[in-house]
C-alpha cells in the first residue's frame, strides 16, 4: 500500500518515471502475498493503467483494465461499486481509442451500478 501511495504521489506530479516502477513492485508484492484474484491486485493493475493512460500510451492500459474489471466482477460481484469504477475507466479509455459505442455500454453499466448501490444505501 506504501509503495502504491508513493506511485500515485509520482503519478500526479507527472512523475512517470519514478511511479512506474513502484506500481509493477506494488503489483508484484500483492500477486506473491494476496494471489493473482485478490481485489487488491485488481487495484494495483487499475492503478498501472492509469499511469499508461496518463502518459498517452494507449494501447498498454486495456489488457489490465479488462484484467482488473474481471477480477472485481469474480471476486466482489459484477455490480460492486469498485467494479463501477473499472467500468468507467475502461470506458475512459475506449472513448480515447474511439470506441464510443463500447465506451458508452460500459459506462451506462456503470451509472446503474452507481444507481443501485446509492438506493440501496442511501446517505444517513
Amino acid at each position: 500500500t506504501s509503495l502504491n501511495n508513493l506511485a500515485a504521489t509520482y503519478r500526479v506530479r507527472g512523475k512517470y518515471s519514478e511511479a512506474e516502477p513502484l506500481y509493477h513492485r506494488a503489483l508484484a508484492i500483492r500477486e506473491k502475498a494476496l494471489g493473482p484474484e485478490h481485489p487488491d491486485v485488481a487495484n494495483s493493475l487499475n492503478n498501472l493503467a492509469r499511469l499508461y493512460y496518463d502518459q498517452g500510451k494507449y494501447a498498454q492500459p486495456e489488457p489490465l483494465y479488462r484484467r482488473a474489471l474481471a477480477m472485481r466482477g469474480k471476486a466482489l460481484g459484477p455490480e460492486h461499486p469498485n467494479a463501477a469504477t473499472s467500468l468507467e475507466n475502461y470506458a475512459a479509455l475506449l472513448h480515447k481509442l474511439n470506441r464510443d459505442a463500447e465506451a458508452d455500454k460500459m459506462e451506462a453499466r456503470a451509472q446503474a451500478i452507481r444507481a443501485k448501490h446509492a438506493e440501496e444505501n442511501p446517505p444517513k
